[in-house]
């Protein structure tokens, strides 16, 4: 990559960062607390929606669907059920959502689940408000650009923070591609916090999502460009929120103030990114997650260490202060208060039984994986260090190996 190619490319993310502040950025409207869910009919019956498709996956759809769809019966809202959402959902996924949703002529959208539930479900609300554009035609940014149906996220897991962002990421099966599209109008009407539906998540989901958050918060964080004063400090509450509650969730399933604290700390996070955007953790674990169906907090988790090693002093003041924030380090150089960041991360990952390394990547899809990473992430992404093709291999290489290093003087 030349020193032209990188300089249009910071040159795109300043020119973006102005219009960025004239859009109409919003939040959802949370509904939140232990119980909030047998609010949804009223929520429903706010926007008039007289019958609902409820999404969700198979094991969601069994252990937590039941009450809430005996509230929607209780209160005369009609539903139909769409109960198949795989991890990583698929575009086949979503155009059966689709057509279901035309077929049953329903009038909004109820989406139960963790993060891919719910970006199912935004693709194929866009899908309804677009029925003429493709999935692949509204990849990318601010491409959707028609309101969505009424859409309420329920997020049953607190990491992907897809509640409250633009995003929605889907996989087309028959080329491996993992993409996002990325609109305002995806953001869902309401987002309903209920820290019960979250209790008897497993220990090992409990550290991927929660991990996942802590990635939105911190690349969001480091972004050199699109933050706002807002977006900063919600990106540090949830980092600290991560660090202090994360690992009591993950003990103690029944434990419902980390559980409603986590659920607070993945929508702050979610919100932060939304505004200021991610990195190359993300755009590197979409590629794992298109190739090899890792999920995806999962593939956050070990790479996020890796990748902060990587970026070197272009990382070392914001991560210092986050070191001093969570009280991990708050003594000693930048260098220092960084490197101590990233070990805690690291031992973060090892006592929730999270691995430090892949075994999953293959040699010959090396070339697919950096080709698809630095599609997505330039010129979109402010990243702290624009990557070119050789150090994105690099990089996808020690996550195979899972070498440890200091931050280096890059």
């Amino acid at each position: 990559m030349s020193a032209l190619e990188k300089a249009a490319y910071r040159s795109f993310q300043a020119v973006f960062n102005v219009g960025a502040r004239l859009l109409p950025w919003r939040r959802p409207i949370v509904v939140s607390g232990v119980g909030s869910a047998a609010r949804i009919p009223e929520l429903l019956r706010n926007e008039r929606v007289a019958r609902v498709l409820v999404v969700s996956g198979p094991t969601v759809a069994a252990r937590l669907l039941p009450p809430i769809l005996q509230k929607l019966d209780e209160a005369g809202i009609a539903y139909s059920l769409f109960d198949r959402v795989e991890a990583n959902p698929s575009t086949d996924t979503v155009e059966a959502i689709r057509a279901l949703y035309e077929a049953e002529r329903c009038e909004g959208f109820l989406a139960v689940g963790g993060g891919s539930p719910i970006d199912a479900c935004k693709a194929a609300a866009a899908r309804v408000a677009r029925p003429h554009a493709s999935l692949a035609q509204m990849a990318g940014l601010l491409k959707v650009l028609r309101e969505l149906p009424p859409f309420i996220a329920v997020p049953t897991t607190a990491g992907t923070g897809s509640e409250t962002t633009i995003a929605a990421v889907v996989t087309d099966r028959a080329t491996h591609h993992k993409y996002a599209l990325m609109d305002l109008n995806l953001v869902p009407k309401y987002a309903v916090l209920d820290p019960a539906l979250t209790a008897g998540l497993p220990p090992k989901i409990t550290a991927a999502t929660g991990m996942d958050a802590l990635t939105h918060a911190v690349e969001a964080y480091l972004c050199w460009t699109y933050n706002t004063q807002e977006s900063l400090r919600l990106a540090e509450e949830a980092v600290c929120a991560v660090f202090r509650f994360l690992e009591r969730a993950y003990r103690d399933g029944t434990d419902l103030e980390a559980r409603g604290e986590m659920l607070e700390a993945s929508f702050k996070a979610g919100f932060a990114f939304t505004r200021a955007g991610v990195g190359n953790v993300h755009a590197i674990a979409h590629t794992l997650g298109g190739l090899y169906d890792t999920p995806h907090g999962l593939a956050n988790a070990v790479l996020l260490p890796i990748v902060l090693e990587d970026y070197g002093k272009a990382a070392w003041p914001k991560l210092a202060r986050l070191a001093a924030l969570t009280g991990v380090a708050e003594q000693g150089s930048e260098r220092e208060r960084a490197a101590a960041f990233i070990r805690e991360i690291r031992a973060m990952n090892l006592r929730m039984g999270i691995p430090e390394g892949f075994d999953c990547i293959r040699e010959e899809d090396i070339p697919q994986m950096v080709s698809w990473a630095l599609r997505e992430a330039n010129p979109v992404y402010p990243v702290p260090v624009v990557y070119d093709r050789a150090r994105c291999e690099r990089v996808i290489r020690r996550a195979m190996l899972a070498q440890a290093e200091e931050p280096a003087e890059r």
